[in-house]
């Protein structure tokens, strides 16, 4: 695992944050899973960098995207002026593995289920370090007012990500970063007039080529709930294949990624020339 400095924008401290998170998904036990002779969980990390008070916060409050209930940055934090947000790669093991249909792979799971426990780690060390150079920080999922309200949470972080410039939605309602769809996104919200990121793009489909050409379509058939199709994902019946098909075999642990591996979009940005595979459907929002 390489611990280069990510794409991080040009603020010293926001490149500093990089390399530290860097540094410790190569050097924590906690990156990797003992029960499968102890394979790394994450690659590399991206970090971006959204000013707290980006206009796409407040999109993010119609229901058409998220709702009223999601919060922007100041309704986290009083004096909120920068959300960090990171993206943590699976490791190819991890991806690998999960190539084969049906069930998810026990590799999978496992980095689902203890590579969220090491991304909480990394959330609680990054707001430490936020506050070691002289901010507030907060971590929206760690605090009692994080709440999901119809499968929709009041800080989401995808979105965070897409304002932070680390990437773009795809039909399966991933955000598809430079590094790919598989993986974990993590956030904290700083006082700390950290330097934004570039968006080195102007929509939020524009990486997806279904969304933007019609290309493309590969997650479509590699969804073994059937959950996405031409003309969106069903987050109802992917809800439904977790807790009824999936949960009861690997309980406690969970989780599915079938569309985000094996596809254009599981390492990378797709090609925008990629094959089409089904008949497009039209975009419609950002919602996730």
């Amino acid at each position: 695992m390489s611990t280069e400095n990510p794409e991080s924008g040009q603020d010293p401290r926001v490149a500093e944050i990089a390399v530290r998170l860097a540094r410790a998904c190569h050097r924590e036990t906690g990156n990797r899973l003992a029960a499968h002779g102890g394979m790394p969980t994450y690659d590399t990390p991206l970090v971006g960098v959204a000013a707290a008070c980006d206009p796409l916060f407040e999109r993010y409050k119609d229901p058409a995207i998220i709702g009223l209930h999601h919060r922007t940055p100041g309704g986290w934090l009083p004096g909120a002026a920068a959300v960090v947000s990171y993206f943590l790669p699976f490791s190819a093991e991890v991806r690998t593995a999960n190539h084969i249909p049906g069930l998810p792979a026990p590799e999978w799971v496992a980095a689902r289920f203890e590579g969220e426990a090491f991304n909480d780690f990394l959330r609680d060390r990054l707001a430490d370090w936020l506050r070691g150079m002289g901010g507030e920080a907060i971590v929206p999922c760690h605090t009692p007012e994080f709440q999901i309200v119809a499968r929709r949470s009041n800080w989401s972080e995808r979105h965070a990500a897409h304002a932070a410039g680390l990437g773009t939605f795809g039909l399966s309602r991933s955000l598809i970063t430079a590094r790919g769809t598989a993986g974990r996104f993590g956030s904290v919200i700083t006082t700390l007039p950290l330097e934004p990121t570039p968006r080195p793009y102007s929509g939020p489909f524009d990486y997806c080529p279904w969304l933007m050409s019609g290309g493309c379509g590969a997650c479509i058939p590699r969804c073994p709930s059937e959950a996405i199709t031409p003309e969106g994902k069903d987050i109802a019946r992917c809800a439904h294949h977790l807790d009824h098909v999936v949960r009861p075999v690997f309980a406690p642990r969970y989780g599915c990624g079938k569309c985000q591996t094996a596809v254009p979009c599981e390492h990378g940005i797709p090609n925008p020339g990629t094959r089409p595979m089904f008949r497009r459907a039209p975009a419609a929002g950002i919602s996730g």
